[in-house]
């Protein structure tokens, strides 16, 4: 799955439902682009939209019970997967590599900027 599609997962799994627009501005993915996947993952049952009656412009999203289950696998792998990796650290050198890892994404935004 691509990290878009994880993105937009990830925001719907914070919410009940949100307007596609919203969401769009959220994970700052193109609206074309949130249009393709949220269709994409409507069609494997993921998510399901609706209009909103009083406008028929305004779409709105949300995880299905198939979706909200998938982000609960994610984060439940991920998590052993986190957990496996740093089995043999101590709290000091987690610590320490979180120190050393934030500096190096700052030192990135600082570049991209």
């Amino acid at each position: 799955m691509s990290q878009s599609r994880l993105d937009l997962l990830n925001a719907l799994f914070e919410v009940d439902e949100i307007n596609q627009s919203a969401l769009q501005k959220e994970v700052s993915i193109d609206n074309a682009a949130v249009t393709r996947h949220l269709r994409q993952l409507e069609e494997k049952g993921m998510v399901s939209r609706r209009k909103n009656p009083a406008d028929n412009r305004v779409t709105f999203v949300r995880l299905t019970k198939q979706g909200r289950d998938q982000i609960d696998f994610f984060k439940t792998e991920k998590d052993r997967f986190v957990e496996h990796v740093l089995k043999d650290f101590t709290d000091e050198e987690i610590n320490d590599l979180s120190d050393k890892l934030a500096r190096i994404q700052q030192n990135v935004n600082d570049f991209n900027e």
